[in-house]
């Protein structure tokens, strides 16, 4: 018992160094089995002794349960997002990995990890946004390596063969990031929980407050696996194999070109008073406005109420509104390259698979001086 306790001790210690040594990134990982600090969160043993909660879990369950069990081979790829009823009728699939990604803008004051740790979908893996990330960028969350992403991937247990499935705390929101980011590198046994952990847990369904053993070891060997890769170190085995999808993301440059070229039609998913550069940008150092030529489509159009994506024919008029043409190229942008993910998870449901993100997005467009900047005044 003394050896077993000292074993997931030492783990967590290098479970925590490993991200604070990143430099100049968030420490996001190292209160993740602080349990002092869980134990102040709300309890969360409520959640499984509501007896309207359990009743609630009981019908949603049996609901599902008649359902036709589904393997994620028999899923289709041309919708983008799963309803909780499918997940949870097919939680336990074996070619099925469920990612909790969530991820909060700073004024939020909202800590991801430590929402996954009172509440996250049973068996679900965290993915932390900002440590999959391109270290050696000075812009947020930018997109990692090749060889970074299949070394985390690969030492979450995740392979080429799995469905995954990824949500997030808000509904509809980063789980698009993620969902970008694997097609980006290659795999398409990708889908977005349509309205979240919020919806599921609304439904009924049963949630976790606490990481298993084998979240605690795979969430430490992804973090460690990141930080050998950009320090040039040997990493484990690699079981999971990428194939870079570049007509999927876009840089600076090719953001300058298509101001003249025009061959794609840009789509901004940032408020319509950032887009106008009527308020201040968020992050400081950035200029206020929109890219000469792109028009606005607000994020949150691309959802109901409950923060679940739109039906298609809804989606096609929201874009139809703005003058934007679904028979020809799109790119989608935002502030950081977050919610132009939704603009393209929304396009990816009206058969526009091939849309690309430009990952700098404002962050790094308002922050250059030479870069040409409109405004509505």
């Amino acid at each position: 018992m003394a050896s077993t306790l000292l074993s997931k001790s030492l783990l967590v210690n290098r479970f925590a160094h490993s991200f604070s040594a990143s430099s100049g990134k968030p420490q996001i990982f190292a209160s993740f089995f602080n349990k002092k600090l869980f134990h102040s969160q709300v309890n969360s043993a409520s959640v499984a002794h509501n007896p309207t909660r359990r009743l609630c879990s009981f019908m949603a369950s049996s609901v599902a349960g008649a359902r036709a069990q589904f393997s994620t081979k028999s899923l289709s790829m041309d919708d983008p997002v799963v309803s909780p009823d499918w997940l949870h009728s097919n939680l336990k699939q074996p070619d099925l990995k469920v990612l909790d990604a969530s991820w909060y803008m700073p004024d939020e004051q909202r800590n991801p990890i430590q929402e996954y740790q009172v509440a996250h979908i049973p068996g679900a893996l965290f993915f932390d946004i900002d440590g999959v990330s391109d270290r050696t960028s000075k812009l947020p969350h930018m997109l990692p390596s090749e060889e970074a992403f299949a070394a985390v991937v690969s030492a979450l247990g995740i392979q080429n063969e799995d469905g995954v499935v990824v949500y997030d705390g808000k509904g509809l929101f980063s789980a698009a990031r993620v969902w970008w980011m694997f097609r980006v590198f290659g795999h398409d046994r990708i889908w977005v929980l349509d309205g979240g952990l919020p919806k599921w847990r609304t439904l009924g369904y049963d949630v976790e407050s606490s990481a298993s053993g084998d979240a605690i070891l795979k969430a430490t060997a992804a973090s460690e696996a990141i930080e050998r890769i950009y320090q040039g170190q040997a990493v484990g085995p690699i079981t999971f194999q990428t194939k870079f999808q570049p007509h999927l993301v876009w840089d600076i440059e090719k953001v300058q070109e298509n101001i003249t070229g025009r061959t794609h039609q840009h789509v901004d998913a940032r408020s319509k008073a950032r887009f106008d550069g009527a308020v201040p940008e968020p992050r400081k150092g950035i200029r206020s406005g929109h890219v000469p030529g792109s028009k606005c489509i607000p994020f949150a159009q691309m959802l109901d109420s409950s923060q679940s994506l739109l039906p298609a024919d809804q989606l096609k008029k929201r874009f139809e509104q703005e003058g934007i043409s679904l028979e020809n190229p799109v790119v989608t942008s935002c502030g950081t390259g977050v919610t132009a993910c939704i603009l393209a998870l929304g396009l990816h449901r009206l058969g526009k698979h091939d849309v690309p993100v430009y990952d700098g997005s404002w962050t790094e467009w308002g922050a250059h001086s030479d870069t040409p900047v409109d405004t509505a005044s």
